[in-house]
């Protein structure tokens, strides 16, 4: 019998995965993090990174992490991708540990968007006509061989940065690479040209334990009005089990979860659907970000690090049986700074949205006098807000509710002599 401590290894729990250390609390172990991006990068980002852990760790490479945990007196019983930047990582060290994890061959797979096209293609999904392509002179003739309009991705990207819809020959013509890292600060040097899908899209939330599939909950991606679109995120709402689309969106996923080797715990899944099917936009063996965390903990029996943590350590969690017993419906808004680069001088309506009913959460981005990029990611969102409500109904009212509440004022830029 080992002396050492029981420990979890969280992979880059920042953002909505600092979560997981109050739940390893919880369950009476141990917090070791391992974070992947560099120490004084960190210190900017994530100042307070390292809070509630009892061992820190910072590298990049397996071999480096394994050699790490040696020499340190904690016995790690699971260990946990705590975002996204850590989903492959956290699969081959759990290999390498013979603990729980989802299948490590398909790690970079679950990822980098090319593997995962071509994966997908390989097990007969139905995806995107798409190209692969390592210099942004090569996106025209990309998109010339799949015909517009296109979208360009980073392949090791998230949060939609970079993401560039190219409607026609001209603007491929003049196609250029703004931002030259990703969500995570990697250095971007691959992208994926991809057919333009039209028609609905959806966040898929699931569960798995062993193999089995549980979809927790589907969130639409509703845009205001049918022009195509590079970034989804406007009003999202969370969908009822009789749309339309549920039952066949909810067979496709369980199909990728099993193709990406996703074997146990969270993910989540971005689809789009139409009359020739549903497509596959990209899987994440890993929770949501945004409001669902917050809102299954407040709203429904879903534990969210709890039950992920128990899917690590090797077990069945209630939640893949029992009902979820939702309290309430949920959504999501993102109000966009649709008038171009210029400094804010007053977000009008703020303190309405605060106490207006249904709102739970309010998230400001930038304050007067701040400079305010136009919104293309979730990076530039100058407000966002959760809200819930009785109803599907109800929930897509407080959103308009929002709208018509919220005006940024910002005085442009003026134009360089």
């Amino acid at each position: 019998m080992s002396n050492r401590k029981p420990a979890v290894l969280l992979v880059d729990p920042v953002t909505v995965g600092v979560g997981y250390k109050q739940a390893v609390r919880d369950m009476d172990m141990s917090v070791v993090s391992l974070f992947t991006n560099e120490p004084a990068d960190l210190k900017v980002t994530w100042p307070h990174h390292a809070e509630g852990d009892d061992v820190s760790l910072y590298a990049t490479e397996a071999a480096e992490v394994l050699t790490a945990l040696a020499g340190i007196d904690y016995e790690i019983r699971a260990v946990v991708p705590a975002s996204e930047s850590g989903v492959h990582l956290a699969s081959v060290i759990a290999h390498e540990l013979s603990l729980p994890c989802n299948d490590v061959e398909l790690a970079r797979a679950r990822h980098d968007k090319s593997l995962m096209r071509d994966h997908a293609a390989a097990q007969g999904l139905r995806i995107p006509a798409y190209r692969l392509v390592h210099d942004p002179s090569e996106v025209r003739e990309a998109a010339e061989s799949i015909g517009y309009p296109v979208i360009v991705k980073q392949c090791d990207g998230a949060g939609s940065i970079g993401a560039t819809l190219v409607p026609d020959a001209a603007s491929a013509e003049n196609f250029q690479v703004v931002e030259k890292t990703n969500y995570f600060g990697w250095t971007v040097d691959a992208w994926l040209v991809e057919e333009y899908i039209r028609g609905r899209e959806f966040a898929v939330n699931a569960f798995s334990s062993d193999g089995d599939h549980r979809v927790i909950d589907m969130w639409e991606y509703r845009r205001p009005d049918d022009r195509d679109y590079d970034f989804p995120l406007w009003d999202n709402v969370q969908a009822v089990p009789d749309d339309p689309d549920w039952a066949r969106i909810e067979e496709y996923v369980c199909q990728v979860l099993t193709a990406f080797g996703v074997r146990r715990g969270p993910s989540h899944t971005e689809v789009k659907v139409n009359a020739d099917g549903v497509f596959l936009m990209e899987v994440g063996a890993r929770l949501p970000g945004g409001p669902a965390t917050d809102q299954w903990s407040e709203f429904t029996d879903v534990r969210p690090f709890h039950d992920t943590l128990e899917c690590y350590l090797g077990r069945r969690p209630a939640l893949m049986d029992k009902p979820i017993n939702s309290r309430a419906m949920f959504g999501a808004i993102a109000i966009h700074n649709e008038v171009g680069p210029g400094t804010l001088v007053a977000m009008h309506g703020l303190e309405e949205v605060r106490n207006h009913p249904g709102v739970d959460k309010v998230l400001v981005s930038y304050e007067p006098g701040d400079h305010v990029p136009p919104t293309r990611d979730t990076l530039s969102i100058p407000l966002g807000a959760w809200v819930s409500g009785p109803d599907q109904e109800s929930v897509v009212r407080v959103l308009a509710a929002i709208r018509a509440m919220v005006d940024l004022e910002i005085t442009p830029d003026q134009p360089a002599d």
